[in-house]
C-alpha cells in the first residue's frame, strides 16, 4: 500500500500585524490568572475584576495579594499584549510556588464558573500519577469553552496539564520575539505554541536579573490569544483558534 503526503504545515507568526490580531487589546476577554496573587494597583497591571485565593486544605478567601512576585510579572506579560483584558486572580501558591493537584483543579474549576475563556497556568508536573486528574479538569474547561494555556514541557520533559490534549500548550523559545507567538504544526503533530519566555521589560533592571522562563513563554502566548478571542465568541478550543488563523 502505498500513500502521498503534503508534508507539515507552515508555522504561523502571530503578532500585531497579523490580520486576525490587528487594533486588538483583548477588550472584554475574561482571563483567569492562577498563580501566587497578583498587586492589583501595580502599574503594569493597573486592576483587577475581583479574585480568590484558595488554601491547601480547600478553604477560600479575599486575600489575593501576591507576596512572592511571580503571578504580578505573570499578569504584567498578559496585560501587556492586552491591556484591555479582564484579570481574574485565583491564588493558589502562598509562601512558595508549590501546591497541591487537588488545589489545582479546584482552581481550574474555580475559573471555569466565573466564565473565563481563558485560564493561565503559568506552572505543571512532571509527575504521571497525576494525568487523569488534570485531563479531567481540562476537559471540563474545553467542554465550558475555556482555553487552559500551559507549559507543555520544561527542561525536555513533558509537562501537565500543558502536554494535554485540549490544552494550549507552550513550549519555551529565547529567540522569539516576546511580541510574538508562533503556531508550530508537524505533520500529524497538534498545534504547538512557542513564545518567549522574557518577561515584561523593568526598567534598570537587566534582563538576566529578572524572572523569566517557561512561565512567561505562557503568559506571553496568553496575552496574544486574549486578543484573538477579543470580540470572537465563536473561538472556544485551540481548533478554533487554528480555524481563525488559517
Amino acid at each position: 500500500m502505498s500513500g502521498s503526503s503534503s508534508g507539515p504545515a507552515a508555522d504561523i507568526h502571530i503578532s500585531q500585524e497579523h490580520p486576525a490580531l490587528q487594533g486588538r487589546t483583548g477588550k472584554g476577554v475574561f482571563v483567569a490568572v492562577i498563580d501566587s496573587g497578583v498587586h492589583a494597583d501595580h502599574p503594569h497591571v493597573e486592576g483587577v475584576v475581583g479574585g480568590v485565593a484558595i488554601e491547601e486544605d480547600g478553604a477560600r478567601h479575599d486575600d489575593y495579594v501576591d507576596r512572592l512576585g511571580h503571578g504580578t510579572a505573570v499578569t504584567a506579560a498578559i496585560k501587556e499584549k492586552a491591556p484591555e483584558a479582564d484579570i481574574y486572580v485565583i491564588k493558589v501558591f502562598g509562601r512558595t510556588l508549590s501546591t497541591s493537584t487537588g488545589v489545582l483543579v479546584q482552581a481550574i474549576d474555580q475559573a471555569i464558573e466565573q466564565g473565563a475563556r481563558i485560564v493561565n497556568l503559568s506552572l505543571g508536573t512532571a509527575k504521571p500519577e497525576h494525568e487523569l486528574t488534570l485531563w479531567a479538569a481540562v476537559n471540563r474547561a474545553r467542554e465550558s469553552g475555556t482555553i487552559v494555556v500551559s507549559p507543555k514541557a520544561h527542561e525536555g520533559r513533558a509537562w501537565l496539564p500543558g502536554s494535554l490534549d485540549g490544552a494550549a500548550g507552550v513550549v519555551l523559545d529565547w529567540g522569539c520575539p516576546r511580541d510574538q507567538l508562533r503556531l508550530v504544526r508537524g505533520e500529524g503533530q497538534e498545534a504547538i505554541f512557542v513564545a518567549s519566555g522574557y518577561p515584561r521589560p523593568i526598567p534598570g533592571v537587566s534582563p538576566e536579573r529578572n524572572l523569566k522562563g517557561v512561565s512567561f513563554a505562557a503568559a506571553n502566548a496568553t496575552g496574544i490569544l486574549a486578543g484573538l478571542l477579543q470580540d470572537r465568541p465563536d473561538i472556544r478550543s485551540v481548533t478554533d483558534i487554528i480555524t481563525i488563523l488559517d
